[in-house]
């Protein structure tokens, strides 16, 4: 199957053509249909032409670091901020963000919201690897904007193996410094990603992500992944999503989380 891109600068459209059908999704309405036509979306200030045989969701590209050594790779600035971030469990109970890692390592991924299709795909390809943070002693855990309600929902829809929780005042991500915008969204590499998730069978979760604060603010936002722990200051690696669907290598989370840990 040959996919091919194109994407204007004039217009700011995005053309994924597939040379049988393709699933027809127009973003901000929860419409879908399979087609023979080409599949458009419609967003602001896309890169221009190119073209792909096939997309992987686990792009190394963002911005992404490990010492290795121990090292933390963010600011004391950052790491007073977050100590200073409060989260929710599926229960409801408030924990400062930090606590997560205090006392143990942890795998931490950050969801660009509780009802993206690309964020089940990272819950599955993390969790598909936790036998091996198991033997290592590592948690896994997984944060998203929004509320306990949501979180809730997407525990239940996904069956997720590792720990979920909220964090609705969303200041998790802005002390990372995440990225955030239309562009980071709506760009050639994720409309691809989305693609190969529908065919895959993934879905997302359109009630979830129309509700006002996920649509306004938690849908434009990406996430990351970090290592840390154990100590609050214990910080030794961090991916940020440069796009939606950005995932890393899950070779160098491993690297970072389990092999020292041994």
């Amino acid at each position: 199957m040959t996919i091919s891109l194109s994407a204007s600068t004039h217009n700011c459209s995005l053309t994924v053509a597939v040379s049988r059908s393709v699933i027809r999704r127009t973003p901000f309405h929860n419409n879908f249909s399979l087609t023979t036509h080409p599949l458009s979306f419609n967003c602001i200030h896309l890169t221009p032409t190119f073209s792909a045989i096939s997309a992987s969701h686990r792009s190394s590209s963002a911005i992404s670091s490990s010492t290795g050594t121990g090292t933390p790779v963010v600011s004391e600035d950052t790491i007073n901020v977050l100590d200073d971030v409060q989260v929710f469990d599926l229960k409801g109970q408030g924990v400062p963000i930090s606590d997560l890692w205090k006392d143990r390592k942890a795998v931490i991924a950050f969801a660009r919201h509780f009802g993206c299709v690309l964020c089940r795909i990272r819950a599955d390809y993390l969790a598909a690897e936790k036998d091996k943070m198991d033997a290592a002693g590592v948690a896994l855990v997984l944060i998203g904007p929004g509320s306990v309600d949501q979180a809730r929902t997407f525990y239940e829809q996904t069956k997720f193996k590792g720990e979920v929780y909220a964090d609705p005042s969303y200041r998790s991500y802005e002390a990372l410094r995440f990225v955030s915008g239309v562009t980071t969204t709506f760009t050639p590499g994720a409309g691809l990603k989305i693609l190969q998730a529908y065919m895959e069978g993934y879905r997302q979760d359109w009630e979830l992500s129309f509700e006002k604060d996920t649509r306004t603010r938690g849908g434009w936002r990406q996430g990351g992944i970090i290592v840390a722990g154990p100590g609050k200051n214990n910080i030794t690696y961090i991916h940020k999503d440069k796009e939606a669907g950005d995932d890393p290598d899950i070779k160098d989370i491993l690297n970072a989380c389990c092999v020292q840990a041994n």
